[in-house]
């Protein structure tokens, strides 16, 4: 089992961070191989336009440091995305990353019957944090991204969703968010 692990906030030790690797740690015990990346600390843009991904390559045609990156997720079977939400939204390493996913969609993906590139059964697992301790507020993140990554070949996807934690010490009293990563870990890398 291969899992890509991408941690989304500038915080390195935030709250994100802390319950993907509680997940990673978890399905590396039950034998997953984890390829992570701080997005924060690699050099990449978003998404071009340029469309080199619909037909000179398959893949995107940008040389930075989210190629590597891409390659690793096209050969995974578990993308895990932590990322705090900032301003309603995921944070813009995130957005940026997402962009580039366009390339894993054919070049007539609008009118194709099978719409993606990538191969194998892939689940997504979105990690979101937020200060607010309202869980209907942005309550629309994940179902949007789910959707775009079920449109790329991710069929399964799975929230992990940590409301009311602004400080990482706030994240110290959540157990039930932390056995909630471990639940979830196990089942999919065991």
């Amino acid at each position: 089992m291969n899992i890509v692990c991408l941690y989304g906030s500038p915080r390195v030790k935030g709250n994100s961070a802390a319950i993907a690797n509680k997940f990673c740690g978890i399905a590396v015990n039950k034998g997953a191989n984890v390829k992570s990346w701080v997005l924060n600390k690699l050099n990449f843009r978003g998404c071009q336009a340029c469309y080199g991904c619909k037909g000179k390559s398959d893949k995107c045609v940008l040389k930075d440091d989210l190629a590597e990156v891409l390659e690793a997720v096209r050969n995974s079977d578990i993308l895990v995305l932590a990322s705090p939400v900032y301003y309603g939204d995921v944070s813009a390493q995130v957005k940026a990353f997402i962009d580039r996913n366009f390339s894993f969609l054919v070049p007539d993906y609008v009118h194709a019957a099978k719409i993606h590139r990538l191969e194998g059964d892939k689940t997504l697992v979105m990690i979101l944090t937020q200060g607010s301790p309202d869980k209907e507020a942005f309550k629309d993140i994940f179902p949007r991204y789910s959707t775009f990554y079920k449109w790329m070949g991710f069929e399964k996807s799975e929230l992990i969703h940590a409301c009311g934690v602004m400080e990482p010490s706030d994240l110290k009293n959540r157990q039930d968010i932390f056995k909630q990563a471990e639940e979830l870990a196990e089942k999919l890398a065991g």
